[in-house]
């Protein structure tokens, strides 16, 4: 029996199949799900992402447009499911906003920092989904080299605070923190 008092994050490159894994996690825990997306439409490609997203998870799921954070949810997720897709968008839209690594980071654990606290209270499953953006190649321009540590800094840290971590590539998981292996 797959216990659902924990926290699971779940790392991989664009495509990856961390997003089919998180779902299936949910479906699979039988609870009622909240699914917390951060995407912002900024374009017709964005557009089409968002709706492979929504297409492809359970009607049943409530969604929460969360792009810049959690602190305005009133929602209990209180014997819930949480699945939260994806870290780096939240990431990108508070780092853009900010234009300052350092602030970002800061506001990126804050929020985190809110929603761990949540869960403390709440004790609700909770799934995390983020690429990992520091495998390829260096970005040629300073603000893309930029977020691409500022988002390696976001990973380890939420890593250091979960009780499962997963590496996902070609639709397997490698467990890196292990816990109840999928």
């Amino acid at each position: 029996m797959k216990t659902l008092d924990r926290t699971v994050f779940l790392l991989g490159g664009a495509r990856s199949g961390k997003s089919r894994l998180a779902q299936k996690m949910g479906m699979d825990s039988g609870l009622p799900f909240i699914y917390l997306a951060t995407g912002v439409v900024t374009d017709r490609e964005m557009e089409e992402r968002v709706r492979h997203h929504q297409l492809h998870r359970p009607a049943s799921w409530k969604t929460l447009e969360v792009p810049y954070g959690f602190q305005d949810i009133q929602e209990s997720f209180s014997g819930k499911g949480v699945l939260l897709d994806c870290v780096t968008f939240l990431t990108s839209n508070i780092f853009l906003r900010e234009n300052d690594e350092e602030k970002a980071f800061t506001l990126v654990r804050q929020e985190f920092d809110w929603l761990f606290q949540k869960r403390e209270r709440e004790r609700f499953f909770w799934i995390m989904v983020s690429n990992e953006i520091g495998m390829g190649v260096v970005p040629e321009y300073p603000l893309g080299r930029t977020f691409r540590d500022l988002q390696g800094r976001v990973n380890q840290w939420l890593a250091s605070q979960v009780d499962e971590v997963y590496f996902v590539i070609a639709g397997l998981s490698l467990p890196l923190k292990p816990g109840t292996s999928w």
